[in-house]
């Protein structure tokens, strides 16, 4: 089998708003063809504009290769090999950030072919179930530009993805610092009265996430809040800091009643070394795009083991993503929940309407997925709904 082509397609939600914290407005969708016409989908989490131009792009010399001219040609069942190929190749123009962001979508369309090629789900050439089923929890982003309109949104979000079923939920609150949502502007005694609506609002017995997205500038910042939040009984609480700050992490998990959870932006198992051993985090957040795709991301899985922590996919993007998510979870035993964005309570069109087999949840879990590759089928009215012109946002 030989990869032949290589289909990039950027989707934007007509209705997108740049004050909102949320990448579900937009994506890019990658396609890997083969010769005896099994195809590959992928997707990964970032600007994808910038995303597309470097698959597209030319190499000059052999620092710099095209990452698409390094594929075509190849056995796309060579997955490990394939991405040591695109690292290698593309070393001056990727090795982080946006490189590994566009290695990360076609990784993942590579195993969604050697799934399919195999006749195989992809959690079983990840090393094979290691649980019954997979644990989503919900991740809440609410509606809100004033500090109430935020907790009333949230916490109605929290009910209602309880009624739903799931037995877990991220409450996004993005209420100060760089990254707030709606351009809200609060201060920290905010953050904890937003915490405690949606307490009330889910109950007890609900387990409970918080993400801050980078707010404070300083750990003692962050650790005063988190004592706060103690009383209200939250699994963790997510990037308080700086993305570069390990220093200021590694303090914050050494005195933080509450685990202290990072991850979706690093690319590659060398940031997540460094996330985990300097930063001392408790829980690893790879997004299986950004990190690099399936490949890499079971490699930081297995450091992760190694050193004690736990493991929750990130995923902010559409049911392509949730499904990598779901099968690198079902093959890592320290990966108690995914991060699952409800369609029903996700106001882009893209989570809503571009997968239209999409994993489903039974009785707050999702079962284990028994299709080839990564299981899903992409709705072509919506991809050509929302794809637009490259270069043309």
């Amino acid at each position: 089998m030989k990869i032949t082509r290589i289909e990039t397609h950027v989707l934007l939600d007509p209705g997108y708003d740049v004050s909102a914290c949320s990448s579900a407005q937009d994506d890019l969708v990658v396609l890997v063809h083969t010769d005896e016409g099994i195809t590959g989908i992928g997707e990964v989490d970032t600007n994808p504009w910038v995303a597309q131009a470097m698959i597209h792009a030319r190499g000059t010399h052999v620092l710099g290769l095209g990452l698409e001219e390094m594929l075509l040609g190849e056995d796309p069942l060579n997955v490990e090999a394939l991405w040591d190929k695109l690292y290698t190749g593309s070393f001056m123009t990727g090795r982080r950030g946006l490189g590994i962001c566009a290695m990360g979508a076609l990784d993942m369309a590579l195993w969604d072919i050697r799934g399919k090629a195999l006749g195989q789900p992809c959690w079983r050439m990840l090393g094979g179930a290691r649980k019954p089923h997979i644990t989503p929890y919900a991740s809440l982003l609410p509606a809100g530009r004033t500090v109430a309109g935020y907790r009333d949104s949230l916490a109605a979000k929290a009910r209602e993805a309880k009624r739903l079923g799931f037995t877990a939920g991220k409450m996004e609150v993005c209420v100060k610092g760089p990254y707030s949502h709606n351009g809200i502007q609060a201060d920290d005694g905010a953050i904890v009265e937003i915490v405690a609506a949606c307490r009330e609002a889910v109950g007890p017995g609900f387990v409970m996430m918080v993400d801050v997205c980078y707010c404070w500038t300083n750990f003692k910042e962050a650790l005063w809040v988190a004592r706060q939040l103690e009383p209200y009984d939250i699994f963790f609480l997510e990037t308080p800091l700086q993305l570069d700050d390990l220093d200021g992490y590694a303090a914050l998990a050494g005195h933080s009643p509450i685990r202290i959870a990072a991850g979706e932006l690093q690319n590659t198992r060398f940031e997540f070394l460094d996330l985990m051993d300097r930063g001392k985090v408790d829980v690893a957040q790879p997004d299986v795009g950004r990190v690099g795709g399936l490949t890499e991301a079971r490699r930081v899985c297995d450091l992760a083991a190694d050193r004690g922590k736990l493991i929750v996919p990130h995923c902010w993007k559409t049911g392509i993503g949730i499904a990598a998510s779901a099968h690198l979870s079902a093959a890592t035993a320290h990966c108690p929940y995914i991060e699952f964005l409800p369609a029903p309570l996700a106001e882009s069109p893209l989570r809503r309407e571009l997968v239209i087999d999409e994993l489903r949840m039974v009785d707050g879990v999702v079962p284990l997925p028994e299709k080839p590759g990564l299981g899903i089928e992409l709705n072509w009215d919506a991809m050509k709904k929302y794809t637009v012109a490259r270069g043309n946002p």
